[in-house]
């Protein structure tokens, strides 16, 4: 009778050992899959077939939605991509440029600024992904070498086209409202705030308005890594 009950509670605990195995291959399977789906929505470039031409405005026609209000390129760096503006900063953090969910979300301006990028200060999102996505490139920018090289690109809209200058790189809270409250923002106050903080900087010329893409740092919900440059018209 022993031997009996020993038999079966062996068979039991074998039983719950392969169901457990199982488990975690399904769980480590689903965890693989999703990374792999995340991956493949945060690099996905179809959208570069709206890119508009180089010295052309954004035409309507090469608009992927009415909240497509530019495009900005950094030359020689994986950031090409459409900027979207939704009517607050959380629309486009989980939402494609096509209104589809994405965890990878969108690059977008922040939704207190003017589309056309003519306030003083101008300030562009986009998640931290993985293998430089999205704006996981701007972590390349804290190396100097690497940033003396790439400090040139573009931002087009459906007015004009702008040269982008890269000038400087911070690391910031993002309760920081120096640079997290764009509206009104001036760019004597922005500047004030780099020359002391920032990671490297370049004086820049004086009258340019300014431009900055953010993104998450540090592996906390609240540090940034922020990537700056003036703007004017090609």
């Amino acid at each position: 009778m022993g031997s009996r009950l020993i038999g079966i509670l062996d068979k039991l605990v074998d039983t719950v050992i392969v169901i457990v195995c199982v488990l975690l291959l399904l769980i480590g399977t689903y965890s693989l899959m999703d990374n792999l789906w995340l991956y493949q929505n945060a690099t996905d470039r179809s959208s570069l077939t709206y890119k508009p031409a180089l010295d052309e405005p954004l035409q309507e026609e090469k608009k992927i939605s009415e909240n497509h209000i530019a495009w900005l390129t950094v030359n020689d760096t994986d950031i090409d991509y459409p900027v979207m503006q939704g009517k607050d900063n959380y629309e486009y953090l989980n939402k494609d440029p096509y209104g589809e969910f994405s965890l990878s979300g969108s690059i977008f301006l922040d939704a207190n600024n003017s589309p056309d990028f003519k306030d003083e200060y101008s300030l562009i999102y986009g998640h931290h992904m993985e293998h430089g996505a999205m704006f996981g490139a701007l972590d390349d920018f804290q190396d100097r070498a690497y940033f003396d090289q790439r400090r040139s690109g573009t931002i087009v809209t459906d007015e004009r086209s702008y040269e982008l200058r890269l000038f400087a790189v911070c690391s910031a809270e993002a309760n920081e409202t120096v640079l997290f409250d764009p509206q009104g923002r001036t760019i004597s106050e922005v500047l004030a705030f780099l020359r002391g903080k920032a990671i490297i900087y370049n004086e820049p010329t004086e009258g340019e308005r300014i431009v900055a893409l953010s993104t998450c740092s540090g592996g906390t919900s609240i540090m940034r890594l922020l990537v700056f440059g003036t703007i004017h018209e090609r």
